[in-house]
C-alpha cells in the first residue's frame, strides 16, 4: 500500500561554513518534527561529517533521515547525493576528502566548519574549505555516488550560480542523473518554458542554512515507505509511486 511523504531533500547543518550554527542535528530534528516532515536529506558542502548523528536523533524521533552531501563538481556544478547506510557515507567521505581542492578555511570570512553530538558539543573542525570545487567532473561525481549505490541530482538547476544552467547555459537533455532539484524561487512558468520536467524527475529541497527556512521547498513523495530503494522506484513511477515538487502537485505534466 502506497503512502505519501513529505520530504526536505536539500539541508545544511552547521557544518557547512555558510550554515548558521543553530543548525545544530539536534534544532533540525526538532524544526522537522514542529513542521510535520517526514523525510530530511542532509547535505553539508562537500561533506558527510555531521550525516550520523542526525541520522540517529531522526530514528529516535520517527523521522528518516538520508545522508549525503552538497558536492561542488570541477564545473562548479552543486549536485546532491543521497546515501542510506553509514558504510557507503564512510566511503564517500574518503572520495571527498581525496578530490577536494585543498584550500585552508578562513572561519572570520567563510565561516565556521564544525561538526558536533546530539548536545551541541563540538566533535570536530574541517580544515580545508569545504565550499572548494572538488576535482571530479559531473560525469565522475555522478558515477562514484552510483557506485556506492545512492542517489544523484544536480542542485537548484535554476539559480544564477553554481547550476547547471549558470555554468552550461541549458540542463543536458542527457544528463547523468536521477533526478533535477529545483530551488524554492523556481516558477511553473520557468519549469515549462525549459522543460526541465521533460528531462529528468524534479525534486525540491529547501536549501535550509537557517532553522527558519527548514522545509520552505518540500518534494511530495508517493511510496511504501521511507527507504532511499522507496525513492529510487519513486523516481521511475514503479506501480504508481510518484516524486513531486509540492508547489506543482496539482499541475499536469509537470510529474
Amino acid at each position: 500500500m502506497l503512502k505519501e511523504f513529505r520530504a526536505d531533500l536539500h539541508v545544511h547543518t552547521v557544518l557547512s561554513p555558510c550554515g548558521s550554527l543553530d543548525m545544530s542535528p539536534a534544532r533540525i530534528i526538532s524544526e522537522a518534527r514542529q513542521k510535520h516532515i517526514d523525510i530530511l536529506a542532509i547535505t553539508d558542502h562537500n561533506s558527510t561529517r555531521q550525516c550520523r548523528v542526525v541520522m540517529e536523533l531522526g530514528r529516535k524521533a520517527g523521522i528518516t533521515v538520508w545522508g549525503g552531501a552538497e558536492i561542488n563538481t570541477r564545473e562548479e556544478v552543486h549536485c546532491l547525493a543521497f546515501f542510506e547506510q553509514e558504510t557507503a557515507l564512510e566511503e564517500f567521505q574518503q572520495w571527498l576528502d581525496r578530490w577536494l581542492v585543498k584550500i585552508k578555511n578562513k572561519s572570520g570570512y567563510f565561516g565556521d566548519q564544525v561538526w558536533v553530538d546530539a548536545k551541541d558539543n563540538i566533535l570536530g573542525e574541517e580544515e580545508w574549505l569545504l565550499i572548494a570545487a572538488l576535482d571530479r567532473t559531473i560525469d565522475q561525481s555522478y558515477e562514484e555516488v552510483h557506485r556506492l549505490g545512492g542517489v544523484f541530482a544536480p542542485a537548484h538547476i535554476d539559480r544564477k550560480s553554481n547550476s547547471l544552467n549558470s555554468q552550461l547555459g541549458f540542463v543536458p537533455p542527457d544528463i547523468r542523473a536521477d533526478a533535477l532539484e529545483i530551488s524554492p524561487s523556481a516558477t511553473l512558468e520557468l519549469v515549462r518554458m525549459n522543460g526541465w520536467n521533460k528531462i529528468k524527475p524534479l525534486i525540491a529541497g529547501s536549501d535550509a542554512h537557517q532553522p527558519e527556512r527548514l522545509g520552505l521547498n518540500m518534494t511530495q513523495l508517493k511510496m511504501k515507505n521511507t527507504s532511499l530503494g522507496e525513492f529510487k522506484k519513486a523516481l521511475i513511477e514503479v506501480d504508481g509511486r510518484s516524486v513531486i515538487p509540492e508547489r506543482l502537485q496539482e499541475t499536469p505534466g509537470c510529474q
